[in-house]
């Protein structure tokens, strides 16, 4: 184990490495500017009376006489959030006015610390704004009040909600785009600014742990420098500029080094993708507004590549993408109602803003965030999406009709954060037919990370006892895995295919062929070199499946199972899925057991 932990800190990056040590020496030693920094906010409101004409469009009602956490789980109480008890465990946070650096990272007490962080997030202010905006005035007095009773027990810098970056800039996205809904970005009150600087006080120092762990922390820690600093400046704040570049100088080189030629993300994650591309929109909404020179064109080539990958995931019949990587359950700039799992509203902006083309040409609710952003919709409009291959990220898209395959394939050049090495998606009609088990929870006890990170979750093979890839720690995973053959993928008139193998740390080898046509699914998995059992999976989608001698059928589907060697076991089980963060549902899953080298065949009829 010792060799996998030196292996995958190479792997992780020498200079990544030292930036974490750095961040945490300093923070520990007081070397580290942090943990002196001192914000004093500014009294009075901080929005002002909204002075345009109401605007008529339709508003995300969600935190309107409600609490809306995770773009589920709501409340019907329109009563101020409780800012330090948790909307998942309802637990409360202990000695809550302790300085942030001295909280916690992980309490048993409390539990997840995102059910504390989500109403911090301030999807409020965004509900609020548009409220009066629409002509709601009386809504002011409530934006207002909430503001302040949040900085009452959220003291800079004191508590759970300051001490995280990506939390704090969060905050100030959403807080900026507030404002522009609101006609406040210039001439902004007194108390807003202050509250702003504060946040990028927190922000600045420790940035290089963000950085450090190459994902969306640097993303958006990144953007809320730009967007507050350029904010300040703009408002005759000279102070800003400081953290205006130091923002423009990361979101540049985010860009270059997390997003790839095809537009995967170093997250390989479906959810956390909407995150990065919704971050780069705010930015690039507020670069315009502000009328700040462009961004480089290598970041727009990336962010442009990054809307298509989303356009391709996404399903245009219900938004619904598949659940692929980690799900923290994140969804920024919520300026819609529409359903946690709908991905159209980000999707739409980014293709506005990064393609000037309309991903989609018919109106909807996806078109929301366009009209309270001010963002005249484009004429054209994206390209009907075919089957390709994404190589630099490793998901195979195989579409044919209204049926849609996703492989996935381990081309890690970052960290992977779950066992799915050729695991498959099947969709049709909008419909996920087999899917991902999603992520549940980061911090709700060890058997839900090993079973939502673990390869049972997914519709892969498993070897033996051991998981593919064995995790090191909540949030790591080591000896990760490398392709070792793949075959192009092949299209033409009648059907779509692709292959790709691998071998574990153990030796096992998973060879997975896929094909799809008008009416099949069909997959060849060729297993070898394990000791005494091989597992295949299909999680299916829930519904009343029967299991037959060939394998399971519904009133609509057909799954037939076949082999070159003894099939051990062939059962349908009850699974587990989440869609939504910190929620599960049952499901159906058929596994398939094997005891010796050989070759299963699937035959998925639709």
């Amino acid at each position: 184990m010792l060799k996998v932990k030196i292996k995958t800190a190479f792997a992780l990056g020498v200079q990544n490495l030292g930036r974490v040590f750095v961040y945490q020496l300093g923070v520990k030693s007081g070397l580290n500017p942090v943990k002196k920094i001192k914000s004093d906010i500014e009294s009075g409101d901080y929005f002002l009376p909204y002075k345009g004409d109401p605007k008529n469009h339709v508003v995300n009602t969600q935190w309107l006489g409600s609490h809306c956490f995770f773009g589920s789980q709501s409340t019907s109480t329109a009563c101020i959030p409780e800012w330090h008890k948790s909307c998942l465990t309802k637990q409360a946070v202990k000695q809550e006015n302790r300085p942030w650096y001295q909280m916690p990272d992980f309490d048993e007490h409390l539990g997840d610390i995102k059910g504390v962080w989500e109403a911090s997030r301030f999807d409020w202010v965004l509900s609020f704004s548009q409220s009066i905006a629409a002509g709601n005035r009386e809504n002011l007095n409530k934006l207002n009040f909430w503001l302040q009773d949040w900085l009452v027990h959220n003291p800079p810098y004191n508590g759970v909600n300051w001490k995280c970056g990506q939390e704090a800039s969060i905050r100030v996205m959403h807080l900026a785009m507030a404002a522009k809904i609101l006609g406040q970005q210039l001439n902004t009150s007194i108390a807003l600014l202050s509250l702003i600087k504060a946040h990028l006080k927190r922000i600045s120092p420790t940035l290089m742990y963000a950085i450090a762990q190459d994902n969306n922390h640097g993303t958006s820690e990144a953007a809320a420098l730009y967007i507050g600093g350029s904010w300040l400046v703009a408002n005759g704040d000279s102070n800003g500029e400081r953290w205006k570049k130091q923002g423009l100088k990361w979101l540049e080189n985010r860009s270059k080094r997390l997003i790839s030629n095809d537009g995967s993300f170093s997250q390989y994650s479906v959810t956390y993708h909407r995150v990065m591309l919704d971050t780069y929109s705010m930015a690039e909404v507020w670069r315009k507004e502000l009328s700040l020179p462009e961004f480089s064109q290598h970041l727009y080539k990336k962010l442009k590549k990054a809307t298509t990958w989303l356009y391709n995931m996404v399903q245009p019949q219900t938004g619904d993408a598949p659940n692929l990587g980690a799900n923290d359950g994140a969804r920024l700039l919520p300026l819609t109602a529409t359903d946690y799992r709908d991905f159209r509203p980000s999707v739409q902006l980014a293709a506005c803003l990064f393609l000037n083309k309309a991903a989609y040409a018919k109106c909807g609710e996806w078109d929301l965030p366009l009209n309270w952003l001010n963002l005249n919709k484009p004429i054209n409009s994206i390209a009907k999406v075919e089957s390709v291959d994404l190589k630099d990220g490793g998901y195979a898209l195989l579409r044919k009709h209204n049926a849609f395959v996703v492989l996935n394939y381990p081309k890690f050049k970052f960290r992977p954060s779950q066992c799915d090495a050729l695991h498959v998606d099947f969709w049709l009609n909008g419909q996920n037919i087999l899917r991902d088990g999603g992520t549940y929870s980061y911090n709700a006890g060890q058997q839900f990370i090993d079973y939502y990170g673990g390869t049972i979750s997914h519709n892969t093979v498993q070897f033996d006892v051991h998981e593919q890839m064995p995790r090191l720690s909540r949030f790591l995973l080591g000896d990760w895995l490398k392709i070792k053959d793949i075959t192009p993928l092949k299209v033409d008139q009648h059907d779509s295919s692709i292959s790709a193998s691998y071998l574990d740390g153990y030796g096992c080898e998973h060879k997975r062929s896929i094909t799809l046509s008008s009416h099949q699914f069909h997959v060849v998995d060729t297993l070898s070199n394990f000791k005494n059992k091989a597992i295949l999976r299909w999680r299916l989608q829930p519904g009343d499946w029967i299991l037959t001698e060939q394998g399971v059928t519904n009133s609509v589907y057909k799954l037939n199972i076949s082999s070159d060697v003894a099939i051990k076991r062939m059962e349908l089980l009850t699974g587990f899925e989440s869609r939504y963060y910190y929620q599960q549902t049952e499901l159906p899953v058929l596994e398939i057991e094997i005891e010796s080298a050989g070759t299963i065949t699937t035959e998925l009829y639709f």
